[in-house]
């Protein structure tokens, strides 16, 4: 009788977890929002996909959960940033890889098109969906990913990704005709920590970040005090805060300048490491990019 109830409970717990080989959908575990949101619009009605890092979370800080654990555990395939931007998970992938399909998103990018992460001890600077031409290279790397692990559905996962990818494409001009509208001397974006520098180099603004490329490193006194000089001396009325980034460096440059009769503002939130709120314009790819793009110009202009 125990053994029947067993059998019984296992195939009562297997109906309700079909696998994908047998119509039930592609299990996805991501870690940032921005890798959700494109394993969404490529995989469609076919995946399942869920999200470890939610609204405000900073993946350089980020420890996986007994929880996370579990859900990486239940996946088909895990997808990831790499380039170290989820520093405490490596471990963790390292280990998924043997067993499942655990892809980072980053692998498909020509190392010459990376910018050095020399600042965070890094070989390369992880913030590549700054630059939507290189996050188009990760996107195609989730299609395929999912293409071969699912080859049955193949045609929706190609029809999805290049619709998605004709959004991208759009989304990539519309960003470069925004920032042509600040005055060329007023392209300097200051921010919390230096994650925007692939969009600098793609969109051709100088970018300041009080902390290096990790938020794991703190900014010092020096640094405060190095970027208030550059802001007094420049001229630069406007600096930007991070949605998972906290404030008190920033607001200590700003109070430093003000000393020196140097009035700044803020700029307004950017999103950087992480998205904005599931189910708001912010809360997808496209929609925090534009966010980020609107506030930069019509700050700076």
């Amino acid at each position: 009788m125990l053994i029947s109830a067993i059998v019984l409970l296992s195939a009562c717990g297997a109906s309700k977890s079909l696998s994908y080989q047998d119509g039930g959908k592609l299990r996805i575990t991501t870690t940032t929002g921005m890798i959700t949101d494109a394993a969404r619009e490529v995989g469609g009605t076919h995946v399942e996909v869920t999200g470890l890092m939610s609204a405000g979370v900073d993946p350089h800080l980020y420890k996986a959960s007994q929880g996370d654990i579990r859900k990486l555990d239940e996946a088909d395939i895990i997808f990831y940033n790499g380039l170290h931007l989820e520093g405490k998970m490596n471990e963790i992938f390292e280990n998924m890889a043997k067993t499942k399909t655990t892809v980072a998103v980053s692998d498909s990018i020509e190392r010459s098109a990376l910018r050095s992460g020399s600042l965070m001890k890094t070989e390369y600077d992880p913030h590549i969906w700054f630059d939507v031409q290189l996050w188009m290279k990760a996107t195609e790397t989730v299609r395929d990913t999912l293409i071969k692990q699912d080859p049955a559905h193949a045609e929706d996962y190609k029809s999805n990704a290049a619709a998605y990818l004709k959004q991208l494409e759009q989304l990539h001009q519309e960003v470069t005709k925004q920032i042509l509208t600040i005055p060329e001397a007023s392209r300097v974006l200051v921010t919390a920590h230096d994650a925007f520098g692939y969009f600098g180099d793609a969109y051709h603004l100088k970018v300041m970040g009080l902390q290096g490329i990790s938020t794991a490193s703190e900014a010092g006194t020096k640094d405060v005090t190095d970027l208030r000089d550059f802001l007094v001396n420049n001229k630069i009325k406007a600096v930007f805060i991070e949605s998972s980034v906290p404030r008190k460096a920033i607001d200590a440059v700003i109070q430093g300048a003000k000393e020196k009769g140097h009035e700044i503002k803020i700029g307004g939130e950017l999103f950087s490491d992480a998205m904005g709120k599931e189910g708001t314009p912010e809360g997808t790819y496209i929609g925090m990019v534009r966010h980020n793009v609107k506030t930069i110009a019509e700050a700076l202009k």
